[in-house]
């Protein structure tokens, strides 16, 4: 692939692409391009409906490609025309002029971090440079266990399109349908949809398999959230204690990934994600209705305490920690036990704080309790080193 990014091509920068999946993005991109709707009318409804899948499989707030593609472009306001599917490894888009939205494996496109590693259904637009080669834009911006992906703009061959597209790919052109009517919105949750919800993630018999779903939940339900609030803020202001509740949604997500993560390795699976879950279902609608007075924040939990002053060998320990740290996320050590927020470094993710587990247990030969596993003591070094003292202590 040429694969150079094309500047002049750059989403622009109202897209706020992070906050949008590979679905909605690069309708958004292409909505504001050409008619310029603001990408935030995504947000304005913010509502749990989850699906039934069917006997033996866990419900999603996940909608099917179709659903979710024809409500994106609905909210706004266009029309998707022009229909069709392009044959396998088939070069060239159909004839017409405009830009073309696809939708086409992610398994198989070169310029995502999923190519060669997970199949699933994305979207790019795709056109015509000046030259008249095959040019992709692909809005999509997230971090990924298999690297980030980032917005950008790539020009390919006719080969390399066809090989891009070895199983086709569903292609449409859109119309201007009329202007976006978005009336701001956030539907409590119903105590029964969320209860059935947690229930079936709680009894379902393969927790590997749950806890790799829930982990995909938590993280479409957080992105729906920030772009939620994201279009409160650009309507109506910010408000307080929305921070709060992002970041705690945030948190959520970090701590289902870790418990996935434990049980795939057959380590006890962390308590707390699925009470949690309820929990921020729940405050969702008073959040985001109701205003919280000045100054107000959601009180953290977690310790907080300095780490490792029982232990005759604590600086020691604390220097083991901080080198594993550093070696994941690519930094000085001495920058972490100067006092330097794991999360504060560029690149730390939920990814990288699994990986700073991992080595510390390895090196060390301890393992961490399952219900130390929170975010709370896994974003600097203090909460790390208090919870490896801890399991140093109570390892045989």
């Amino acid at each position: 692939m040429t694969a150079p990014v094309v500047p002049r091509a750059a989403p622009p920068e109202d897209l706020r692409a992070e906050l949008m999946d590979c679905l909605q993005v690069n309708l958004a991109w292409l909505a504001r391009a050409e008619y310029g709707v603001s990408p935030l009318v995504l947000g304005a409804r913010l509502e749990f409906a989850p699906r039934d899948r069917g006997p033996g499989r866990l419900p999603t707030v996940e909608a099917d490609t179709g659903t979710h593609v024809e409500r994106t472009a609905a909210a706004l306001g266009l029309s998707l025309t022009d229909r069709h599917t392009l044959p396998p490894r088939t070069g060239i888009p159909p004839a017409g002029p405009g830009t073309v939205y696809v939708i086409a494996d992610a398994y198989h496109l070169p310029w995502v971090p999923y190519h060669g590693h997970a199949h699933m259904d994305h979207s790019f637009l795709l056109g015509r440079d000046a030259s008249g080669r095959a040019e992709v834009r692909d809005g999509y911006h997230n971090d990924t266990p298999y690297g980030p992906a980032r917005p950008g703009t790539w020009t390919l061959t006719e080969q390399e399109l066809g090989e891009a597209l070895p199983d086709g790919a569903r292609l449409h052109r859109t119309t201007r349908a009329g202007i976006p009517q978005a009336v701001t919105e956030a539907v409590p949750a119903r105590e029964a949809a969320v209860a059935a919800y947690v229930r079936a993630y709680r009894e379902h018999p393969d927790r590997e398999e749950a806890l790799a779903q829930l982990t995909l939940e938590t993280w479409l339900l957080a992105r729906a959230r920030r772009l939620h609030a994201a279009h409160r803020a650009a309507t109506d202001g910010p408000a307080a204690g929305v921070e709060e509740h992002l970041a705690a949604w945030g948190k959520l997500t970090e701590q289902t990934f870790l418990a996935h993560r434990r049980v795939q390795r057959g380590r006890p699976e962390p308590i707390g994600p699925l009470e949690r879950l309820a929990e921020l279902l729940h405050t969702d609608a008073r959040v985001f209705t109701t205003p919280s007075p000045a100054g107000e924040t959601t009180p953290a939990t977690g310790g907080t305490g300095t780490a490792g002053t029982g232990s005759p060998d604590a600086d020691a320990l604390r220097t083991a920690v901080a080198e594993e740290a550093a070696a994941v996320l690519r930094v000085p050590a001495a920058a972490l036990l100067a006092g330097r927020a794991l999360s504060e470094v560029p690149g730390f993710s939920s990814f990288r704080m699994v990986d700073i587990v991992e080595r510390i247990e390895e090196r060390l030969g301890i393992e961490f309790d399952a219900d130390d596993l929170v975010p709370e003591n896994l974003h600097d070094l203090s909460g790390l080193c208090r919870i490896t003292t801890r399991a140093h202590r109570e390892t045989p």
